[in-house]
């Protein structure tokens, strides 16, 4: 397949938009809330060298439709389930962050058997109240201006490192887009009281679970509560990472979950 392409396709008469490329077993990458495929895009050099990489926006993100339903997390894992069956992929790897890391965690327990590995990253889903942090990203999202984007990227990277201007103007005009803050109100309304504890035991693919030990998003201690829930479950510990290692340490993070995927 080689370098990586954006591509699209129809999944339930919505447009969705992914990007594709590199050679190997399927790996898909999953992003989080208010995000989209891009987010990846540091991390994609490294791991399109030993994997088929297919990273979609999520129905409702970046530059997929965003059709006027409740954003559900049911409606979300069926989604995903709509998606590989539109692009026609079997088994496959698969990589959660944040709120896309608590989308994969869902579809795993329905979906199992579609998945050889999973890898979560800071997943949501155990601590459902909105935290100081997420009201600030609300903030950001429903009333969006420079300053306060600027912030909330700098707490996502874990504070210390600067924030790419263009980051924060592609973050504003993703969240100008027609339909786009009718989205994150439904997903926040919907997650409001979402504890997705429970149902972690009934995991059965091998997973691993990475955490920035620098997390102010979704703090470290909630780690625990997955490794321990999930039967047969790695931790890696990211040093000096917020909550999206795989932007701040891209080689680092690539390296740590190859090595559990082609264990």
């Amino acid at each position: 397949m080689g370098m990586t392409v954006e591509k699209f396709v129809m999944v339930n008469d919505q447009k969705i938009r992914y990007l594709e490329g590199g050679d190997g077993f399927t790996l898909i990458l999953i992003h989080g809330l208010g995000a989209s495929a891009d987010r990846w895009l540091s991390v994609i050099p490294y791991l399109e060298k030993n994997f088929h990489l297919i990273v979609p926006d999520l129905i409702g993100f970046g530059d997929s439709d965003k059709p006027n339903v409740n954003y559900t997390m049911e409606f979300f894992v069926q989604f995903l389930q709509n998606f590989v069956d539109a692009i026609k992929v079997g088994q496959f790897d698969i990589i959660g962050s944040s709120f896309g890391g608590q989308i994969v965690a869902e579809y795993s327990v329905i979906h199992g058997n579609n998945i050889k590995k999973m890898v979560l990253v800071s997943p949501s889903g155990i601590n459902p109240r909105l935290t100081p942090f997420m009201k600030k990203y609300s903030m950001a999202m429903f009333s969006p201006n420079k300053q306060r984007i600027k912030e909330v990227f700098q707490m996502l990277n874990g504070s210390k490192n600067n924030v790419d201007s263009a980051l924060v103007e592609e973050f504003i005009t993703r969240m100008q887009q027609p339909k786009a803050k009718m989205v994150a109100t439904s997903i926040l309304i919907n997650l409001r009281d979402r504890d997705i504890s429970k149902k972690l035991s009934e995991i059965k693919c091998p997973s691993l679970v990475v955490w920035g030990d620098d997390d102010p998003v979704i703090t470290l201690r909630y780690a625990k509560i997955f490794v321990s829930s999930i039967k047969n479950c790695d931790f890696a510990l990211m040093k000096g990472c917020g909550h999206v290692p795989f932007v701040e340490k891209p080689r680092e993070f690539s390296e740590i979950v190859s090595k559990f995927l082609k264990s």
